[in-house]
């Protein structure tokens, strides 16, 4: 990839902004689930810790990208390069095949509540170094070449890794919602947080997974590597910020702590309201007598 300012200063913001907002997310997600998995675990409990795992080690890594973006080039080592881009794109693929399985265990939770709804995915990845000197490199991440074309991009890059998963999840995410909308019992909150379930779920394969796999499909189709293909892996790594609100809509340990922490923020900034040099500065401005111009008067 040859890095330009503008590229550079897009990366930034992009990497910057994902860091910020789903570092702190995953951290209280981590927490709460930790939590649940030893007192009671359930199937979507290991699963959504799972999913939170992946991204806080992606968050880890992303400082090292935003290192070469901002020096415009790799600047470490071979190995740590290869280890930064292997656990950039297993992320990115791993979150896919867990999201088709919290999908998968919705789905199995209401259609058959009688049995126990597991799901287990095991994502095996092989990656192909071109045995170059690092001083021959300028970017971490290289274009495939013609050997990877031909073996990576049609089956494995767009077929198993975002289309199987995206029909699966559409399809468990619709039969959810039509199984919940035809019980006349069900708590009105369920059925709303089941469809905010099923429309983030689809957002994020739309906005993150999508635009990066449809160019290796294109690139495959054309034999070329496509130049907008480096904005396209930006949208991927919105995938780390927005998993939070699938958390959110899929645990209600997760919607207490949030509740809680939220609670405990506003008690904070109304105790700083209050605080002693807050309210003697504010004692001290009633207590000062009111100046009139009937004593500057002679008697």
């Amino acid at each position: 990839m040859q890095w330009t300012w503008l590229m550079s200063d897009l990366v930034l913001v992009v990497y910057g902004i994902t860091l910020i907002t789903g570092l702190p997310a995953n951290l209280l997600a981590l927490y709460t689930f930790v939590r649940k998995v030893k007192q009671n675990p359930k199937p979507i409990d290991v699963l959504l810790l799972s999913l939170t795992i992946s991204d806080l080690i992606f968050l880890f890594f992303l400082p090292f990208r935003m290192e070469e973006v901002a020096n415009m080039k790799w600047t470490r080592s071979y190995f740590f390069c290869t280890l930064t881009i292997f656990v950039f794109f297993t992320g990115i693929y791993n979150s896919t095949f867990l999201l088709m399985a919290i999908s998968v265990e919705r789905y199995l939770g209401v259609a058959f509540p009688s049995s126990t709804s597991s799901s287990s995915i095991l994502a095996t990845l092989s990656y192909n170094n071109t045995h170059q000197y690092m001083s021959t490199r300028n970017s971490c991440y290289e274009d495939f070449s013609h050997e990877q074309l031909n073996v990576l991009l049609p089956f494995r890059l767009f077929l198993v890794f975002f289309c199987a998963p995206f029909i699966i999840c559409c399809f468990c995410y619709i039969k959810f919602i039509l199984i919940l909308s035809r019980m006349p019992t069900i708590n009105p909150k369920k059925r709303f947080r089941a469809i905010g379930l099923a429309l983030v779920t689809l957002v994020v394969f739309i906005i993150c997974f999508m635009p990066f796999s449809i160019s290796h499909l294109v690139g495959y189709i054309g034999w070329y590597n496509p130049s907008w293909r480096e904005y396209a892996l930006l949208t991927s790594t919105f995938n780390a910020c927005l998993d939070p609100f699938i958390f959110y809509f899929s645990s209600s340990a997760l919607r207490q702590m949030f509740k809680t922490c939220a609670r405990g923020l506003v008690k904070r900034l109304s105790f700083c309201s209050k605080a002693p040099c807050c309210t003697q500065q504010n004692r001290a401005t009633a207590e000062e007598p009111p100046s009139t111009t009937l004593s500057f008067l002679p008697r």
